[in-house]
């Protein structure tokens, strides 16, 4: 079974040589992509593959929820290296409906270590009581709140200093919110995207 994935590695490395001639040798030349992915760890939200790109294409950083949190450092750090090293142009938050993790959040079990993830999605959850109490059945008050973090999850990249330095430069760069529905493959823009200042509370501007 392990071997099974080295297998699989040569047979798609050799699909792709024959489909694109000299293609590892380009990727490996340079990494010029104008997207970051912001997503969720679970196994069936591929980021490259949901949205037809190639290696290269999409820089991507995943944890449990899609969060960014202003004490991760190494979410932060992937921040900086995308936005002010590769340069890139979008920043996508992209959570998806029945995520285990916002489901967690939402119950009382005690489950470790996560528990002190979980927390700041409770918080998300404990702003949002209202909304989230207006849905009677718990899967679709899931998946509204999945909406929710994205969102506020948007507005947590806009806060960060590389963010806020490109956009005081004038460099164009735009922070979307989107859901991917695994039940169909879909993805859903929730038209949220920020592309300035205006995006943000004031009080949140460094400089």
């Amino acid at each position: 079974m392990f071997d099974d994935l080295l297998n699989n590695n040569k047979a798609w490395a050799q699909r792709i040589e024959e489909q694109h001639p000299g293609f590892f040798k380009e990727l490996a030349a340079q990494q010029k992509p104008d997207y970051l992915w912001i997503g969720c760890s679970d196994s069936r939200v591929p980021a490259n593959e949901i949205v037809g790109l190639m290696p290269g294409e999409l820089f991507v950083h995943r944890n449990i929820a899609n969060m960014v949190l202003h004490t991760d450092l190494n979410c932060l750090s992937v921040l900086h290296y995308a936005v002010e090293v590769l340069k890139v142009k979008h920043i996508i938050v992209c959570g998806h409906y029945g995520c285990g993790g916002v489901r967690a959040s939402l119950g009382h079990d005690d489950l470790g270590l996560i528990d002190n993830w979980l927390r700041h999605l409770k918080d998300i959850a404990y702003a949002n009581n209202e909304i989230l109490s207006a849905e009677e059945d718990e899967d679709a008050r899931v998946d509204r709140f999945c909406e929710l973090n994205v969102i506020a999850q948007v507005s947590n990249v806009c806060k960060t200093k590389p963010v806020q330095r490109a956009w005081k430069a004038g460099r164009e760069l735009t922070i979307h919110g989107w859901i991917y529905g695994i039940e169909d493959g879909i993805i859903k823009d929730l038209k949220v995207d920020a592309k300035s200042f205006d995006c943000m509370p004031e009080l949140y501007r460094v400089g």
